[in-house]
Parts: C-alpha cells; sequence; structure tokens
C-alpha cells in the first residue's frame, strides 16, 4: 500500500492536469468563437451611402444650332437666253425690285411681236364682225333678212371675241415672260451668292440648275436647334435663350423662343425648335454655326446623383441601394441628363433610398453591408 503521502500527490497531480485540459479546451473554443466572429464580420462589406439632394436648378441645356437669315431666296430664270450684263457681286445691300442682272431673249421678243400681231389681226377681225353682227339685228329687226343670217352674224361675232381673247391672254403671259428677263431682288436685304456671268447660257427647267443670285434678309436671323425629346417639354415658344457664334468669342447673343415644330423626328429623337434675334449690325451670317444655351427650369421630381454611384451591366444601368436588415437592394433607373461627374434621375429613385457609392463589382443584390459615413451628392 503506497504511503498516504504518494496518494496524495498523485491526486494533486491529477487534479492539475484536468484542470489544464480543461482550460486548454476553453481557450480553444473561446478562440475559435473570436476566429469565427472576425470571419463573419469581416465578410459584410462596408459602404458608403449618399445623400441624396433634389435638383434645385437644373442648370443650362447647351446644343448646337444653325444660323438662317429671316429671309433667304434663291434666284432662278424664268426665261432662257444668254446673260447680257449683271449689276451686283455678293456682299452687295439691295432694295425690293432693285435690278440684277439682264437675260438677252431674242427668242421671246419675237414671239411676242408676233403674239401682238396675232392680237391686233384678232381685234381688227372682232370690230369687223361686230359691225356686221350690229347692221343684220337692225335688218333683222325690220324682216328685211332671214332670221338665219342673223344668228349667223351673232355666232361669227361671239367667235372673233373669244379669238380676241385668245390672243390677247397669250400676248399678255409672253409679256409677262419677256418681264423676267430683268432679274430683280425679292426684298431688301444682301447678295450671299452669284452663279452666272456674261455670255453664260440661262436655260430653265435643267435639273440641279444653279440660281443666278441668292438674296438674303438678315436684320433678323433664325437659330434652328434640335432639342432631345426629354427636354422638349421644358423649352417652350416665348422663353429666351443665349448663343454665341466663332465668329465673335466670349460674345453672346439672345434670341427668343419662336416656334415648335411639335413632332419628334424618328431617326434623331428631337424636336425642332425654332429662335429668332435681332441682327441690326449684321454680326450675325446666314449658314453660321452657333452653341445655344437654355436656362431650364428646376424639376423637383429630379435628383441627382454622383456618377460613381452608377452600375452598368446586361440588365441596363442600375444603382444600389441599402434596403432593410441593412441588405443590398439593386434598383434600375432612368437618367434625364448627364453632366459628366454627376447624372440626373427621373425614375427609378426617391428621395428617401440610401444609394451606395462606388459599389464593389462583388456586391450582389441581398448581401449585408454594414453602412459607414454618408457621401454628399
Amino acid at each position: 500500500t503506497p504511503p498516504p503521502r504518494l496518494k496524495l500527490i498523485g491526486i494533486v497531480t491529477a487534479a492539475v492536469l484536468v484542470v489544464i485540459v480543461v482550460v486548454g479546451l476553453i481557450t480553444r473554443v473561446v478562440a475559435s468563437r473570436s476566429v469565427s466572429n472576425w470571419t463573419d464580420a469581416n465578410a459584410i462589406q462596408s459602404v458608403s451611402v449618399i445623400d441624396l439632394e433634389t435638383s434645385k436648378d437644373a442648370g443650362s441645356l447647351v446644343l448646337p444650332g444653325n444660323v438662317q437669315a429671316i429671309n433667304a431666296a434663291p434666284i432662278y430664270a424664268r426665261v432662257s437666253g444668254y446673260l447680257k450684263k449683271w449689276y451686283v457681286d455678293i456682299g452687295t445691300p439691295v432694295k425690293a425690285g432693285q435690278l440684277l442682272a439682264e437675260i438677252d431673249v431674242p427668242d421671246q421678243d419675237q414671239q411676242l411681236a408676233q403674239a401682238k400681231a396675232d392680237y391686233n389681226t384678232a381685234l381688227a377681225n372682232q370690230r369687223l364682225s361686230a359691225q356686221t353682227a350690229k347692221r343684220y339685228n337692225i335688218l333683222g329687226k325690220a324682216n328685211a333678212i332671214a332670221p338665219q343670217l342673223v344668228d349667223e352674224a351673232n355666232g361669227d361675232l361671239a367667235a372673233k371675241s373669244a379669238a380676241t381673247a385668245s390672243a390677247k391672254a397669250n400676248m399678255d403671259r409672253l409679256s409677262d415672260l419677256t418681264n423676267f428677263k430683268r432679274i430683280t431682288a425679292p426684298f431688301d436685304g444682301i447678295v450671299t451668292s452669284r452663279g452666272t456671268d456674261v455670255g453664260q447660257l440661262v436655260n430653265v427647267g435643267t435639273a440641279g440648275a444653279t440660281p443666278l443670285f441668292t438674296v438674303a434678309d438678315d436684320r433678323k436671323v433664325r437659330i434652328y436647334v434640335n432639342v432631345p425629346q426629354n427636354y422638349s417639354a421644358q423649352i417652350h415658344p416665348g422663353m429666351t435663350a443665349k448663343f454665341t457664334v466663332p465668329d465673335y468669342p466670349g460674345q453672346s447673343f439672345t434670341a427668343t423662343l419662336m416656334a415648335n415644330a411639335q413632332s419628334v423626328n424618328m431617326q434623331s429623337g428631337t424636336v425642332l425648335m425654332q429662335l429668332q434675334a435681332d441682327n441690326p449690325d449684321h454680326k450675325l451670317k446666314a449658314g453660321a454655326y452657333a452653341q445655344v444655351s437654355f436656362d431650364l427650369p428646376a424639376n423637383t421630381n429630379t435628383v441627382q446623383i454622383p456618377a460613381s454611384a452608377l452600375i452598368f451591366n446586361a440588365n441596363g444601368t442600375s444603382v444600389a441601394t441599402v434596403g432593410p436588415n441593412n441588405r443590398v437592394v439593386v434598383k434600375p433607373i432612368t437618367i434625364t441628363r448627364d453632366m459628366g461627374t454627376s447624372v440626373e434621375i427621373a425614375a427609378g429613385l426617391s428621395h428617401h433610398d440610401k444609394v451606395i457609392d462606388n459599389p464593389p463589382d462583388s456586391l450582389r443584390a441581398g448581401d449585408e453591408v454594414r453602412v459607414g459615413k454618408a457621401a454628399a451628392s
């Protein structure tokens, strides 16, 4: 039998070993739980959300435009012949009715002379027939001649009168055509093109004919702008716009919106707008390129978010938001305007949504996230 002392030492040693084993097991369990909690904690992605703001000022919409004179007319010849002389060149101011050029039309002159002779012949025949009919009517009333002769005289007068009217109409037509050998300005303006020279054959009715002159009245100008459909409702007749032209850098002009085409171009998805501006000093030139700036009214139904919050994939454009229980909700959106660093959203978001800025590629709908500090929109 071992001595009592040795038995006590053995019991104490066994107890110590049991304590060491129990402490080791507890330490391992605690460490395992700590690692598990750390892993779970790090598996939840931290994101920053954006404080959405209402679009208080929609800013300016800048679009290209085309400047045209208030009135512009290409002038073609109405009679064929050879250009006899021209009196104005490009850049010349002209008045309405001012002579621009003359066309030599000898054939037309001869036809007019023949038409006048035919008219005089028809007129003489009509007068003779009128005298004959007058005499026959007097004799007919006295029963001195047969009624048939009276009817024939009256019928001949009617035929001669019709022939006279036809001859006069033909003479007037040729006279009017002959007047077209004088090319005149249709209104006050400036000659912007001259497409002929002395001795050149002028043919009427040829395909692709070049106008002899072009006259433009640029005391006022029209500016045509194609506005994207999604902005057309915010731009209406009566509003003003600023525009610039490359000729005068740093200088802006004011125009008033006069008309809206009220139709969307199917190819471009735009609506044609027509503006009008005064041009008393003739600075603005017909055909010039312009940059037109519209001040758009504020739209409280839209919000702005930074472009960094956008997600592009096969389903279109969307944003990631933080929903209930800090779970990710992906929402498709409709962009109305791209301003570079930010975009304007018309549909898909409310002002109370928590939009995630710079969402990582690994983020998926339903993922749990940890919300960090909010970023300004």
